[in-house]
């Protein structure tokens, strides 16, 4: 039985352990917990720059999930910073457009889970709506500190995203970013309030993203969809 190998896109912050507090690269445990979980095994991929090392990781790998994290840098879709858009990493904005560049020269499958979302878009040459809070008058999307928004979620009937997760959905959120315009991807949920939770690429590639925290909840049906097209593809290769 080959075990699909998953790439997981990985933070690099300040952290604290033992006796240290120093720069790491660092994810949610919650993210490998899932991927193993649903019987993949899971890599860690820190920001890298070195030339050629998007395409030799994705070779290696079954599919790739472009994880949560920090606001995309709004230069990448053209745009001012919003006041409440901060923190961006340039150092992961970059690898994670590349990963997406390799990814879709091999048909590699990828979801994206939150900023991960925005950042598809953006390689797609998409724009985002910088502060959700602006568009809807409420912030259930992102309720602030370490809490999730408890968001209920509809999919767009025969989409790949309904299948894996039903008609309706309670979703883990945490965004106050939201993705505006996403060429090439068609639109696989919405929330109540209009805002889009999920986008999907057509055609017979698992390519799919979602604004919602899949990781953190025990309905794991996107990673389990994830895990499926990487072993149909681990098998073909074996």
């Amino acid at each position: 039985m080959v075990l699909p190998v998953i790439g997981l896109t990985t933070y690099r912050e300040v952290a604290a352990y033992g006796v240290w507090q120093q720069r790491a690269d660092l994810l949610p445990s919650e993210y490998a917990g899932a991927v193993t979980a649903v019987g993949g095994v899971p890599v860690l991929l820190p920001p890298t720059d070195a030339d050629g090392a998007a395409a030799a990781v994705v070779d290696r790998l079954d599919g790739l999930v472009i994880s949560g994290g920090a606001d995309v840098d709004p230069a990448r879709y053209g745009a001012d910073a919003h006041p409440r858009t901060a923190g961006w990493r340039p150092d992961r904005d970059a690898w994670e457009l590349a990963l997406l560049d390799a990814a879709a020269a091999v048909g590699l499958p990828v979801l994206g889970v939150c900023r991960g979302m925005q950042v598809m878009a953006v390689h797609a040459g998409g724009e985002l709506d910088q502060h959700v809070p602006d568009l809807v008058d409420h912030e259930t999307h992102s309720p602030g500190g370490p809490e999730y928004g408890s968001v209920p979620v509809a999919t767009v009937p025969g989409s790949r995203v309904a299948a894996l997760v039903g008609d309706r959905v309670e979703v883990n959120c945490h965004h106050h970013q939201s993705v505006r315009t996403h060429p090439g991807y068609r639109p696989a949920a919405h929330a109540a309030d209009g805002v889009l939770e999920a986008m999907e690429a057509p055609g017979e590639r698992f390519c799919v993203a979602v604004q919602w925290h899949p990781e953190t909840a025990a309905d794991v049906g996107l990673l389990a969809g994830l895990l499926t097209a990487a072993a149909t593809r681990a098998s073909a290769g074996s």
